[in-house]
């Protein structure tokens, strides 16, 4: 966008990381930064042999990654603290929600009714931890005194993926069944807002974190192409339709309104309105 004169997107490969086994879910450090000296990479991945896996690089001899062992089922979803990023949160099929340090220590452990599908964490609620599971609820824990403060309910199974909207932290958006929901936490722990989208069921659910009342769903995976649709509360059908072959994951970048979805060893990229 703000080079004319480049046709497309440009992109370089600045390292490559081999993984060796199957990635599940990925999270980035907010301490990641290529525009400082030295150069900070830091990510850490949940694979298939139910591990988490932290890896920093400086880009240059410093390459470490580390081990983490404790759940005993697949991992759905992890996320940094949002803030300093000493600590990484993780939730599992094995009904646990983790919080590890950074040498893998666990600092606190949530036992969950159902599996757990997602964990968020947000940078002005930093001693919360949101956690949604697969029975379709989700809760608020205090990090401080580790007991749950606030719950919400979907009514309706399987709740598949769940977000605490960045741009203002009383919404709570989440996919359970073919429905997207949408709950402000200080009306009701019941949804305010819920619609039908993906008819083979939803995947995925991922705020926008530039615009509150813009968000991205994914049809479930498995098919020969994933459904991408974005929406805008304010408007009564999907403004975006996409395809992705073998499509997974799903992100928003942090400054604009574009999102993107790994594919059939491909990235797609989508740009919408504000």
């Amino acid at each position: 966008e703000e080079d004319a004169e480049v046709e497309g997107m440009q992109y370089k490969t600045i390292k490559t990381f081999h993984h060796g086994i199957r990635v599940d879910a990925i999270a980035w450090s907010p301490e990641t930064r290529l525009d400082a000296l030295p150069p900070l990479i830091r990510f850490c991945t949940a694979a298939s042999d139910r591990k988490l896996r932290l890896f920093t690089s400086d880009l240059q001899d410093k390459n470490e990654f580390k081990t983490f062992d404790g759940h005993s089922d697949y991992i759905n979803d992890l996320v940094f603290a949002p803030k300093e990023g000493q600590e990484i949160a993780s939730v599992s099929d094995d009904h646990t929600c983790r919080v590890w340090d950074l040498e893998g220590n666990e600092k606190a452990h949530f036992v969950l009714r159902s599996p757990g599908m997602s964990v968020c964490w947000h940078p002005e609620e930093d001693f919360k931890l949101m956690v949604a599971e697969k029975n379709g609820t989700i809760r608020f824990y205090d990090l401080i005194t580790q007991q749950a403060i606030l719950s919400l309910e979907c009514e309706q199974t399987p709740l598949m993926s769940a977000d605490w909207c960045l741009k203002n932290t009383l919404k709570i958006g989440a996919v359970a069944g073919n429905d997207w929901l949408i709950w402000d936490i200080t009306r009701s722990s019941y949804p305010q807002d819920k619609r039908p989208v993906h008819a083979d069921r939803a995947r995925l659910f991922r705020w926008s974190r530039v615009n509150e009342n813009l968000f991205a769903t994914t049809g479930f995976p498995g098919k020969t192409t994933t459904q991408l649709l974005v929406h805008h509360l304010g408007h009564p059908q999907p403004i975006l339709t996409g395809t992705a072959a073998v499509g997974s994951g799903l992100t928003w970048h942090r400054t604009l309104p574009l999102c993107a979805v790994g594919g059939d060893h491909k990235i797609f990229f989508w740009v919408t309105e504000m």
